[in-house]
């Protein structure tokens, strides 16, 4: 993903064709690295079209990927209220638990911040 911003930045500043060394300039300004073969992947892939067709194109693929968050929605609803219901009873559990495990840390470094 860094390197697919590092392109994005330079086309975005005005750079039609970024090269290899642009994008690393660009990642080395923050202190990141990239392998030279992904950014020549990338270049390769990206040679010769246009920014915003990729874009509208890859906007399309993701529009038609299901995101999965109705499946839940679906499934609570079909169970009606009881299931609702049985969900923060087994919420309640997990959160005794998590204090019961602080706890047990505490005693077993011996000493607290507040003493």
């Amino acid at each position: 993903m860094k390197i697919v911003a590092a392109y994005l930045l330079a086309v975005l500043g005005g750079n039609a064709n970024p090269s290899a060394g642009d994008l690393k300039s660009i990642l080395g300004s923050v202190g990141a690295e990239a392998e030279d073969d992904r950014i020549d992947f990338l270049l390769s892939e990206v040679q010769g079209k246009d920014i915003t067709e990729l874009i509208a194109s890859g906007r399309e693929k993701f529009a038609s990927v299901p995101s999965g968050g109705g499946g839940v929605a679906v499934a609570m609803a079909a169970t009606g209220g009881g299931g609702a219901a049985a969900a923060p009873a087994a919420a309640e559990p997990k959160k005794e638990e998590k204090v019961e495990e602080k706890e047990e840390s505490d005693e077993d470094m011996g000493f607290s911040l507040f003493d």
